[in-house]
Order: C-alpha cells, then structure tokens, then sequence
C-alpha cells in the first residue's frame, strides 16, 4: 500500500509539471503527456480523471485569454500614445532636427565661434520670423485648432527681441536692418499659414517654442561668454521667459494642450509635415549666416583685420579705442577705415611699395 501511494504521488508530481509544460509548449497532448518512469500500461491505469483534464484546459485557455486581452491592452495604448500629436511630432520630426543641429553654424555656435556681426544677422532673421508667428497667432487666437496654444505672456517673443536690436543696432535699428532672404521665405510662409491653413499653425510654433525652451537655453549662456555679453541679459533677452517658472513643467502642459486637439489623423499628419518645412526653413537661414560667416572671415583673412565701417558699434573700431578719453573723436572718420580704403587702390599700392624700397635702399647706403 505504502508503495503503490509512493508511485501514485510520484505520477501526480510528474502529470502537474507536464501541465505546467503544456501552457507554454507547441508540443501536441499526447507528447507532452509523457511521464517519466512509467511504462505504457501504468500511464493507461493512472490517467487523470477527463473531468480533472477538462478543468487543467480551462485553466489554460483563461491564463492565455488573460493574457491576451493584457497585450491587446498594452498595443491599443501604444497606439493612443502614437496618435498623440505630440509623439507625431517628436517621431516625425527626429531626422529633420538632427539634420538642423548638424548645420555648421550651429555646431560652431556650440563651440562658442561666433562673431558678434554674425550673432546680430541671426538676432535680426529671428526678430522678423516671431513677428510674423506672433501676428499671424495673434489672428487665430480664437480659433478651435490653436486657441488653447495660445500664450503671450509666457511665450512671445517680439518685444524681448526689440530689446536685443536696441542693445545691438542703437535706438534707430529699424532704420538699419532688413529682413535676410532666408528669414523672408519663413515669414511669407508662416503668413501662408495663418491666412489660409490656420491648423497647420502648430506646426510653427511647436517648432520655435519648444526649441527655444530646451536647447535656447544653452545657447544663451554660450553667446554670453563668446561675445562677452553682459551678464544681466543685455543682447540675450531672447532666451529670458520671465513668465515661466519652470520650463519643463510648462512644456508638458503644452504638449498636453496639443494632444487634446480636437483633430483628426489626416490633420495631424498634415502637421507634423508642416513641422519638418519649418525646420527646412530654419536650416535655410542657418546656411545663410554660415555663408555670412565665411564672408567674415575671408575679409578678415584678406584685410588682416576687420575694419569699421561707419554703422553699428563704432567701438569696434581701434581709433576709437585709443582716442575715446582725448575728446577728439567728435566730427572725425575712422582713420583706419580711410587707410585701408588708399591702400586698396593698385596705383597707390605701387607708389607705396617703390617709397618703401626707395626708403630701403636710401637706408643701406647710410649704413655701408
């Protein structure tokens, strides 16, 4: 008796862990139902009752049920989630942003090789780009597709920017600047935008905003020790948000406000490609200033510095450096401008070079 219930246990004991091997195999029921050391006949007298059976099947289709409908769960969030206009976006709009932060300009930025000229080109194409989003927002304020986007006191941007061309250009700026050609072909379309596809308005903003939230921030403090900018903001209030006091906190609310859209897919994708345009737009301007850039520094190269040239920072120039605290720079030109003007003449470069050598060999005689 003691060991038939040995040998009855032990089957038991091998029946469940083959159970247990049945949920999670391919193998068909009448292999997996091998139980080791035991014969064909004692597998025929100790069968489990088919009741017993029908109950371990239940169970195993409830488990794999269960399973099912977690994982149909788990892909109908991930799904939500991938509608989320805000995740679009953020997929959508990976390689256009690696491309953008890729641009020389930027790079070198980063590096903190920027000159001053150049900072003032890239301070002037941003003034015209936000006042054109800002009007154009301003306009459809009130409409379903942007109205909860809308936030001019923590977000716009103009007025911080009139600041930045004051400090840079002088109390008449407006009169010196124009808008760069690449800054313009953004304002027209940003124009485009809010006159007749005002949902795709989004698009733009997403774009600017949040950019200028997250790695603006670096920027800042980069142009700040580069160029020797005042650390009290002077030149860089373009990156100073004074109405947010936190500004991941307040870029998820955004990103909330513009998954609860009331849009559909179509819309959405139409956005997220409106989105890689602006970024397109704002590589434009980026090769642009990289070009200006070269400019500079081919005149430099050639000139052997740069000189003033009658507008904007007249401390630039050397003369004014060393005359500032005599008093005699009232009504007079830059002398160094007025030099390098004679000796770009080929003519006067001939007569130059024929005094010095004159001078040479007047001096070689004296001494021999």
């Amino acid at each position: 008796m003691e060991s038939r219930a040995v040998a009855q246990a032990g089957v038991w004991i091998n029946l469940a862990h083959c159970s247990l091997h049945l949920l999670g195999s391919s193998d068909s029921p009448a292999s997996a139902s091998c139980v080791a050391g035991t014969g064909p006949e004692e597998r025929e007298q100790q069968e489990p009752h088919p009741a017993a059976m029908s109950a371990e099947v239940e169970t195993s289709e409830g488990v794999d049920e269960s399973e099912k409908k977690n994982s149909g769960a788990v892909e109908k969030e991930n799904q939500m989630r991938m509608a989320d206009l805000s995740e679009l976006l953020k997929e959508g709009t990976k390689e256009a942003h690696d491309r953008a932060e890729n641009t020389q300009f930027v790079k070198d930025f980063l590096k903190g090789n920027i000159k001053k000229e150049l900072f003032k080109l890239a301070t002037t194409a941003l003034y015209f780009t936000y006042s054109a989003l800002e009007e154009e927002m301003e306009r459809n304020k009130d409409h379903p597709a942007f109205a909860p986007l809308y936030f001019p006191m923590e977000l716009h941007r103009k007025e911080a920017l009139t600041k930045d061309m004051e400090y840079f250009f002088g109390e008449n700026w407006e009169e010196q600047v124009q808008c760069p050609k690449a800054a313009q072909k953004y304002v027209e379309r940003i124009h485009y935008i809010g006159q007749n596809e005002p949902e795709l308005l989004v698009a733009h903003a997403y774009t600017r905003y949040m950019g200028d939230l997250s790695g603006g921030q670096v920027l800042k403090k980069v142009a700040q020790r580069a160029l020797k900018l005042p650390s009290t903001g002077e030149g860089t209030q373009f990156y100073l948000f004074e109405n947010v006091d936190n500004a991941q906190q307040f870029k998820q609310l955004y990103r909330a406000r513009m998954n609860a859209l009331d849009l559909n897919m179509k819309t959405k994708e139409r956005i997220v490609e409106e989105a890689n345009k602006a970024f397109e737009y704002n590589m434009q301007i980026f090769n642009e200033l990289d070009q200006a850039g070269s400019t500079l520094a081919r005149e430099t190269l050639e000139h052997g510095f740069p000189v003033h040239d009658g507008k904007g920072d007249m401390r630039k120039c050397p003369f004014y450096a060393a005359e500032q605290d005599k008093g005699a720079l009232e009504g007079s030109s830059c002398p160094f401008q007025t030099a390098m003007a004679v000796l770009r003449k080929p003519s006067l470069q001939f007569i130059l070079a024929a005094g010095v050598a004159l001078a040479a060999g007047l001096l070689a005689w004296y001494y021999m």
